[in-house]
């Protein structure tokens, strides 16, 4: 039906990307934090993606620093096009997903309730979409960083997992996978849905109901 926008690119056949990385973005237009490196002493990171990267990143800044997040970013990874433009990434020829990185603090929020977040905030069992939005880019991935974040990402799935089947759903499709590389979006596309951007700005992303039992009162 959707023809090859669902399918992964052969890894020689990607485009080729830049060796330059893009513009640096400035700082978050809500949280007025950094958006990349270095962040602060004993922060950690969540990559994620969910489909359209928007309406994904304001579920987690809209946590706020009195949940223990730092900042948040859009940017493209899981893919094989170094420095990719958004354009590029829509065309499906660089294997990146949008995704969403989470700067959090571990003392505040845990990565399992980063998790919980995550898997409420969308529909893990769409394969390559999220709703009206089809393609790879559009794909739901828990991107790790070490072997703690891959053990704790598999453990919620698992654990998800029945309470979707029990809401009728099929099984998750989740991409698991170590991060490589995150690549920053463009300034354009970081906060986007924010007031100062596009007040009222639509985002279809959703859930689907169901309730992940992780993330009570848990820290990494």
């Amino acid at each position: 039906m959707f023809g090859t926008k669902t399918t992964m690119v052969d890894p020689a056949r990607a485009l080729p990307g830049r060796d330059t990385p893009m513009p640096e973005p400035g700082r978050h237009t809500v949280l007025g934090t950094k958006l990349t490196p270095p962040y602060p002493e004993g922060s950690r990171i969540a990559d994620v993606a969910m489909g359209c990267f928007w309406g994904a990143e304001r579920m987690f800044w809209r946590l706020g620093p009195e949940r223990g997040i730092i900042t948040t970013a859009v940017g493209y990874a899981g893919g094989y096009t170094p420095n990719p433009t958004y354009e590029e990434v829509c065309s499906g020829m660089t294997g990146h997903a949008e995704a969403v990185r989470v700067v959090f603090d571990p003392e505040r929020i845990s990565y399992t309730e980063i998790l919980k977040v995550f898997w409420e905030g969308h529909d893990p069992t769409q394969g390559m979409r999220q709703g009206n939005d089809v393609g790879t880019q559009y794909r739901s991935a828990i991107l790790y960083h070490d072997d703690a974040q891959r053990a704790a990402a598999e453990a919620s799935r698992d654990a998800f997992q029945p309470a979707l089947t029990g809401a009728g759903y099929g099984p998750i499709t989740t991409e698991i996978a170590p991060l490589g590389e995150f690549y920053f979006a463009e300034d354009f596309h970081q906060q986007y849905l924010s007031d100062a951007k596009n007040p009222g700005g639509y985002c279809g992303i959703s859930g689907t109901g169901a309730s992940c039992p992780i993330g009570v009162a848990s820290t990494e």
